[in-house]
């Protein structure tokens, strides 16, 4: 089946694109954490991306646009949690470390909800082997169940 991304920060937007293009599988991303758990409850996707560059810790911890509550949201819906790959090529040395360690938060609060994880990758030249995804994926922590379905 046919893919198409959707990036939207306006939740009635987001709306409309995803009832227009309701034959295709939904890969849905977005910077507002509302907007995606609004998404999340109400309409029908297939993988919710998250966005890790360009965010802002907080003082005590990390600020990775995912939390349990969104994980509980996917997790009674079936949705696949999206990891994207060309924000981990593409980041300065500095940002990298903070990505990667958002991400292994992520992978964490995904495991404990028995979710599943996939990396998305957009732009061709980012194009790794699988081997090199799954190493990659085992060393932020991911364990081998879900490192089947990459």
């Amino acid at each position: 089946m046919e893919q198409i991304l959707i990036r939207e920060d306006n939740f009635d937007r987001a709306r409309k694109l995803i009832k227009e293009n309701s034959e295709k599988d939904i890969i849905f991303s977005s910077d507002d954490e509302e907007t995606a758990r609004k998404v999340l409850e109400k309409e029908n996707i297939k993988m919710l991306l998250l966005n890790q560059a360009g965010r802002k810790d907080f003082q005590k911890q990390r600020n990775s646009g995912f939390n349990h509550v969104l994980a509980k949201l996917a997790k009674k819906k079936n949705i696949i949690i999206g990891i994207n790959f060309d924000e981990i090529i593409e980041a300065e040395e500095k940002e990298k470390l903070k990505i990667l360690a958002r991400i292994k938060q992520n992978i964490k609060i995904c495991n404990k909800n028995k979710l599943k994880m996939k990396f998305i990758i957009q732009n061709p030249k980012n194009k790794r082997n699988i081997l090199g995804l799954k190493s990659l994926a085992l060393i932020l922590g991911m364990p081998t169940d879900m490192i089947k379905d990459l």
